[in-house]
């Protein structure tokens, strides 16, 4: 048994924030109180224990891309960031859009530190023609249903998948941003953009088609996750189709609370990523809806890329960002410390509610709920020098955020310890 003593436990699925020892038996949690012991002691005094992080928008690469990250690399990489489960993107080599390569990646993932859940494709190859056989892949245990990095355009297909999802008890996943709106990725329509001589993507990109796809989750009764939103009028899009009662969702970036499109003058292709950095009035509308519940969901959307990749031309390198070893540390510096979200709140957002809405192991410290755990420092500063990952493209590389993770914990094993 490991006991983890004299932490600041905080369990957002219980109210409970407080100075007390947990016992884990095995891979789930044996109890909770004061004066507890145990076989081996993991002594957290001045640390957060709260339930671990999950992410349920990552790239590992893998297969195909194995270059810039792999299984056991991302692992590394979340475990890092304080994440015990992650649910990996489809758009793999091949794709992953049967449960025959579902599969193969899941019974690989098994050897991991950490959980690593997989989605399947809503298309068959990415193509945006023909629906994957949903029943079939999630039988094969596919998280969710996304296309991710490719929007999908056919309306009429969108509401058939939705259609099938909804009866599946499903989530489906959008990538919204369409082409036909978008003159050039990875940078915002606007003063930036024309400064680098670039047309850049549009607001209404993202806004057109959060709009349709409100409204068709409205009307099938789907389960909807509009990712990494990006602009003040997708948030209230969103707003407006909750009221309504539809069972949309959306998931935030860190980046996207915390950058606007200046950073791509300073930092460039570090920057780049699609949908793109916004502006300081869309940054502050995601933050705003992280405070009133309007975005319940904060994921990463790690994608790395290799030095040469991002080296190119603005227009020509490969957009995206690395994110676990640094989300939690920026949603306390830029969401706790100036008083957006609770520190609870913010738990909640990145472990309680995935776990809820996506039905995936974890997000609570309940007695025999997994051992799964992140033990952190709320207050220490320290500066982002190096990463588990593969790569290192990181808009954030040398700078100093507050909130360091000092140890995960996964099925009652250490995963990570600083």
């Amino acid at each position: 048994m490991l006991l983890i003593k004299n932490g600041r436990v905080l369990d957002p699925t219980m109210g409970i924030d407080g100075v007390m020892d947990i016992v884990l038996e095995g891979e789930t949690i044996r109890e909770m109180g004061e004066n507890l012991s145990g076989e081996t002691v993991l002594d957290a005094t001045g640390l957060v224990v709260a339930p671990g992080l999950i992410d349920t928008h990552v790239h590992f690469r893998d297969p195909g891309f194995t270059h810039k990250e792999d299984l056991h690399t991302g692992a590394l990489a979340a475990a890092r960031g304080g994440y015990t489960s992650v649910v990996c993107m489809a758009n793999t080599s091949p794709v992953t859009d049967s449960p025959t390569r579902l599969g193969d990646i899941l019974r690989r993932a098994t050897h991991e530190d950490v959980r690593i859940y997989q989605a399947a494709t809503v298309t068959q190859g990415l193509e945006g023609k023909a629906l994957t056989d949903f029943a079939a892949l999630k039988q094969a245990g596919a998280a969710c249903f996304t296309d991710d990095g490719i929007p999908l355009t056919d309306s009429a297909l969108v509401h058939k998948a939705m259609e099938q999802i909804a009866a599946l008890g499903g989530v489906l996943c959008l990538h919204e941003e369409d082409p036909a709106l978008v003159g050039s990725p990875g940078v915002n329509a606007g003063k930036v953009a024309h400064t680098l001589g670039l047309r850049g993507a549009s607001a209404v990109s993202e806004a057109s088609l959060i709009a349709r796809d409100c409204m068709l989750a409205l009307a099938t009764g789907a389960k909807v996750v509009i990712q990494h939103i990006s602009t003040k009028a997708g948030v209230e899009m969103v707003r407006f189709a909750r009221s309504l009662g539809a069972k949309v969702e959306a998931e935030a970036t860190p980046h996207h609370f915390s950058l606007t499109q200046q950073a791509v003058l300073e930092l460039g292709t570090l920057a780049k990523m699609n949908p793109p950095l916004r502006t300081e009035e869309d940054r502050l509308a995601i933050i705003q809806g992280l405070a009133d519940g309007t975005v319940n969901l904060i994921a990463t959307d790690h994608a790395p890329h290799t030095p040469e990749e991002k080296a190119k031309d603005f227009s020509q390198a490969h957009s995206g960002i690395l994110g676990l070893e640094t989300a939690l540390a920026l949603g306390i510096t830029y969401l706790v410390e100036p008083g957006h979200l609770s520190l609870g709140t913010l738990l909640e957002k990145m472990s309680t509610y995935p776990a809820r809405f996506y039905g995936l192991q974890g997000g609570s410290l309940r007695p025999g709920a997994p051992a799964d755990l992140v033990l952190f420092h709320p207050k220490e500063r320290w500066t982002v020098e190096g990463f588990a990952s593969k790569s290192t493209n990181s808009p954030y590389l040398h700078k100093t955020l507050t909130g360091r993770v000092r140890a995960t914990i996964c099925r009652g094993k250490v995963a990570f310890q600083l």
